[in-house]
């Protein structure tokens, strides 16, 4: 077996089993913190990383098809952008959350899609390319929608304004996505085996990261979820189940056919908790990265126990009969 192969093996058993990583690391981290702690001061970095290699999924084909489904990408983008940071407020108010957690929360609320949402849109029977669609828009504009909604809904907890988070999120998630992005053009180009090589990499790494994030905050907040964690278990929780919610509610409302219906679903419903995580490391407290970690845990059961739904729902439809002559 080659290496290329070996590796490719190892990306689809780290998707396959992913949930299974995160919860066996996040129990670890409760047992021996120490182990993943030190991971926090590099938690931006690997983010980073994830989105390069994001970027590296992305051709110009996928920008075409932005004009191609202005209405259907419009309409998961809006439902995102309103109703997830929406949500998280009012979960923060209902639940009288502590400001730490509370900001930890709109940090969830306000990221743009994750990729997992375009997984499980395939999983799912789902529009993949509306998928990639909706989570490129929303990480593009991440770096100026994301501050916007922390400030409006939790300014009066924070001590870093709009500027500090517009860059941050520049470096950790706008350029590296770009680079990916001018990367794989230049591979296409010039060495079409070396970007399959990337596709093939780039998903066990990035589960491995993500993991590693998990871990981290996990290990930095065991006091917490043993004893005070059960608000923010309760607010991620309510607030997934009612991205999933609207996603799909948007989708029936929009008249979508229902591979849409099902994107929208996941790309509303699953965010980018790993840089609401990097963001809450680096501006606020490990307290305030409890909830995007619980999130990315949380959401990578959800999300692939609806996607095998809708799958079992798509093939038990009766296929159409042939028409007569």
């Amino acid at each position: 077996m080659s290496a290329l192969s070996a590796l490719r093996k190892a990306s689809n058993l780290a998707n396959t089993y992913f949930v299974v990583l995160v919860l066996a690391a996040a129990g670890l981290a409760l047992v021996e913190p120490s182990l993943f702690t030190w991971i926090a001061p590099h938690i931006s970095l690997g983010l980073g990383i994830i989105m390069l290699g994001m970027g590296l999924t992305l051709q110009p084909i996928d920008f075409k098809r932005l004009a191609e489904q202005p209405g259907a990408v419009a309409v998961g983008v809006l439902a995102q952008w309103l109703v997830m940071p929406l949500a998280a407020y009012a979960l923060t108010v209902a639940l009288s959350l502590p400001p730490e957690l509370a900001v930890g929360v709109i940090l969830v609320g306000a990221a743009p899609g994750g990729t997992a949402s375009n997984v499980m849109a395939y999983l799912g029977e789902g529009d993949v390319a509306l998928s990639v669609a909706i989570t490129t828009v929303t990480t593009l504009a991440a770096p100026i929608v994301m501050p916007a909604w922390v400030v409006a809904l939790a300014g009066e907890q924070l001590q870093v304004g709009f500027m500090d988070l517009f860059l941050s999120i520049v470096q950790i998630v706008f350029i590296p996505v770009v680079l990916g992005f001018a990367l794989r053009i230049a591979l296409d180009r010039s060495a079409p085996e070396a970007a399959e090589a990337g596709l093939d990499v780039f998903p066990l790494i990035s589960v491995v990261t993500i993991v590693a994030i998990v871990a981290a905050v996990v290990g930095l907040n065991v006091d917490t979820i043993l004893g005070a964690g059960v608000a923010a278990i309760a607010a991620v929780v309510i607030h997934n189940a009612i991205g999933l919610s609207a996603g799909y509610g948007a989708g029936k409302l929009a008249g979508m056919p229902d591979d849409r219906v099902r994107t929208t679903t996941f790309e509303v419903g699953l965010q980018n908790s790993g840089l609401a995580a990097a963001l809450a490391v680096a501006f606020f407290s490990p307290l305030a990265a409890l909830p995007p970690a619980l999130f990315s845990v949380w959401h990578n059961v959800t999300g692939p126990a609806l996607a095998s739904y809708f799958s079992r729902q798509e093939s038990s439809r009766p296929t159409a009969a042939p028409a007569d002559d």
